[in-house]
């Protein structure tokens, strides 16, 4: 499990170039590192204090109440799903760890998929949710409105020019934006660092892929 500064993806009206957040572009860049941030949700208001009231992290690195982050949950066929070695860091590890158990007679999207979920941080216990370890969220609007492709691994190494050779995989993307508590992510970060593996390259938000070029995507979107 990792996330991203930004939805990676687009969703018109929800997650898109008109979204906003609580810090102009550069501010957001120096907050991740440099990382290169995605598309903002349009839950943000700075007249409400639930998105601008700072929250006293513990676990999480770099992380801001008020922003959108979107976050990847890995799942394989030939990984170490329901081990001890589940969650990893790079997450390759975790998914590919028994690759050579990939089966010829079926197409890697058939073994390797992600769900994506894209949330605006709060400052609010209402929005707590305690297991953002196990996968997407599905319960009241959340995971309901889903996209279903094949595409890549993403990550700001690839772009329009320089694609992922972990390729074709399955994507469950939520269109959705949805609020959830900064508790919420930073009980999710306690959970990484309790894992065998060392998690703590993935207790900060990574960067965000540019979005890709309408003539790359594949025909195959569903609903």
């Amino acid at each position: 499990v990792h996330w991203h500064l930004g939805a990676e993806h687009y969703s018109l009206g929800q997650f898109d170039e008109t979204g906003s957040g609580p810090s102009e572009i550069a501010h957001r860049r120096k907050l991740a590192g440099k990382e290169r941030e995605g598309f903002q949700c349009s839950l943000y208001d700075e007249s409400d204090k639930r998105f601008t009231t700072p929250y006293n992290w513990q676990h999480c690195v770099n992380m801001e109440v008020g922003q959108t982050y979107e976050i990847h949950w890995p799942h394989s066929s030939v990984g170490a799903c329901g081990t001890l070695n589940q969650y990893q860091t790079p997450f390759y590890d975790g998914v590919l760890c028994n690759a050579g158990n990939l089966r010829d007679d079926l197409g890697l999207w058939e073994q390797v998929g992600v769900q994506a979920q894209v949330y605006t941080i709060v400052n609010d216990e209402e929005y707590f949710y305690p297991d953002l370890i196990s996968g997407m969220i599905v319960d009241g609007d959340f995971g309901q409105d889903i996209a279903y492709y094949t595409g890549s691994t993403t990550g700001t190494s690839r772009d329009n020019s320089i694609c992922s050779q972990y390729t074709p995989i399955t994507w469950q993307v939520d269109r959705s934006c949805h609020l959830i508590s900064a508790s919420s992510f930073d009980k999710l970060c306690a959970d990484m660092l309790s894992m065998r593996d060392d998690m703590s390259d993935d207790l900060y938000p990574h960067g965000s892929r540019e979005l890709v070029a309408h003539e790359l995507t594949h025909d195959n979107q569903s609903e």
